[in-house]
């Protein structure tokens, strides 16, 4: 996890540059085509079979995950880094949300009330980093950003879920892989393709092997390690991004949205460490003869 915050950072430094070339169903588009070869000739290399007995659920993985990764392209693009990697970042409170919305809806555990203050932190911390886009209007851009980590997190479910099923990293990587360059080639046959420059296509590379390496890793992380400390190890993507941003881009980032950062982190880490506590089943009655 540790690795995959830090390639998912330097990729969005070259997602941000090669947005000055290419919108984001064109860089999605290519993002996916280096990850679904690299992904194929691994596979090989591992003697993995990239055949599945779960296609829904890899279709569903898919369709989360390349919305949200096209929302962040777009935010990636418009907003100061920091802001918009810290917005996808939410993905953790979104967790915390659904499922204390599942434990309420389906009354099958009890809802600790610091799970609850802490996704109202969250939010609160969401309200102190969109506040600055009011005056700089970039508040749809913010919105996209909330947006992508909202399906961030259905994907990260989707992710756990077909590791618990037994389907390798490769797998699940080549077939959302497969996902981005359907939907970016067709979103890029829409929109329209840009021209090519040796500087574009540099950046195209960086962002499709970084992005590859980086969901190989987040995938092995989530599919056999800890849920808990992946969930806190990846704010480290925030660090990073922020850093890059002061330095390479000279991004204002004002007292407010440190704040909103913070808040998002601490909340982020402390949803991740609580979950709804299992009511006792009630006694199934007699069976009548």
């Amino acid at each position: 996890m540790v690795l995959a915050s830090f390639l998912f950072a330097t990729m969005s430094v070259c997602v941000k540059l090669a947005s000055a070339h290419y919108n984001a169903a064109e860089i999605v588009f290519y993002r996916g085509l280096i990850g679904l070869v690299a992904m194929f000739l691994l596979s090989r290399l591992q003697h993995c079979s990239l055949r599945t007995h779960h296609p829904w659920a890899h279709v569903w993985r898919s369709v989360c995950g390349v919305t949200a990764l096209s929302l962040w392209f777009y935010a990636i693009g418009q907003l100061p880094l920091a802001t918009a990697v810290t917005l996808n970042y939410t993905a953790s409170v979104w967790m915390a949300l659904f499922l204390v919305g599942s434990a309420w809806i389906m009354g099958t555990a009890r809802v600790d009330p610091r799970l609850v203050t802490a996704i109202a932190v969250g939010f609160i911390g969401v309200a102190l980093i969109l506040q600055p886009t009011l005056t700089q209007n970039q508040l749809w851009a913010g919105i996209v950003g909330l947006l992508s980590g909202m399906l961030s997190a259905m994907a990260y479910l989707q992710i756990a879920t077909l590791g618990r099923l037994g389907e390798p990293e490769v797998r699940v990587v080549f077939y959302f892989s497969l996902g981005s360059v359907v939907v970016g080639g067709f979103s890029t046959v829409v929109l329209g393709a840009s021209e090519h420059s040796v500087r574009g296509v540099l950046l195209l590379m960086g962002v499709g092997l970084l992005a590859t390496a980086a969901q190989w890793a987040l995938t092995r992380a989530y599919a056999s390690g800890s849920r808990l400390v992946n969930a806190s190890l990846q704010y480290l993507g925030i660090v990073y991004s922020f850093v890059y941003g002061v330095i390479i881009f000279d991004d204002p980032v004002t007292f407010l949205a440190l704040v909103g950062m913070l808040l998002i982190v601490g909340a982020g880490t402390v949803a991740s460490r609580l979950k709804p506590t299992p009511m006792q089943a009630p006694t199934p009655p007699n069976p009548q003869p």
